[in-house]
């Protein structure tokens, strides 16, 4: 078992193939994720390990998807620079890396903003993909200064032919702002309607349907209900 204290990439990596598992690998290829370790395990394996910056480092320059994951969870979000970050993300072409660098990396770190804007304008539609998960937090919890009018302009004109994890982050924006904006709602709700965007993705019993006006109205509800 990979120690705490004077622990060494290579013991890490043997570790992440002993967790690797074929039925997992499968489950996570079909969305884009080339690895095979449980995300229990892996994290399980960070908790162990606790933070560690430079292995975070080390870890993150093998390119395994595995180790990445892992460097995501033990490092210190606020310790990398904004240069760092942003090549960071565009070396990580797969979903969960990228998903999980914006969230529990990117998202606490002071370059946030100036990431978002600079990612937002990116011509790499799974860069700008980056820049809209940061918009949609803001949106939620820190919207002052935003144009949110604005925002469902260029979701009116762009959301419908945006490549396909653009056009999820933007999707997801559409449904932020109409859930936490009242002022928007309508408007919200009818560039969804109008649009069509994931109207018929298959959604699991108890799943919320990623359609905007269905899981704006849904959400609202179960706010109400509760």
């Amino acid at each position: 078992m990979v120690e705490v204290a004077g622990t060494t990439v290579a013991e890490v990596m043997a570790e992440l193939a002993d967790l690797e598992d074929p039925k997992t690998r499968a489950v996570n290829e079909r969305h884009g994720d080339d690895h095979g370790v449980h995300l229990g395990r892996l994290r399980a394996l960070a908790k162990r390990l606790k933070t560690q910056q430079e292995l975070a480092y080390r870890l993150w320059e093998t390119g395994d998807t595995a180790a990445r994951l892992l460097a995501i969870l033990i490092c210190r979000p606020k310790a990398f620079g904004r240069d760092e970050l942003d090549a960071m993300l565009r070396e990580a072409r797969t979903p969960k890396v990228h998903d999980w660098l914006v969230n529990y990396v990117v998202k606490k770190n002071p370059h946030s903003e100036e990431l978002r804007l600079a990612w937002s304008a990116d011509p790499d539609p799974v860069v700008a993909s980056a820049g809209w998960a940061l918009t949609t937090e803001r949106v939620a919890k820190k919207p002052d200064g935003l144009d949110l009018a604005g925002l469902l302009d260029v979701i009116e004109a762009e959301m419908r032919d945006a490549p396909e994890r653009l056009r999820w982050a933007m999707n997801h924006c559409l449904a932020q702002i109409g859930i936490e904006h009242a002022e928007h709602r309508t408007r919200a709700i009818g560039i969804g309607e109008r649009l069509e965007v994931l109207k018929d993705y298959p959604t699991p019993p108890g799943c919320t349907s990623p359609y905007a006006p269905t899981w704006i109205t849904e959400i609202l509800r179960r706010r109400q209900d509760g």
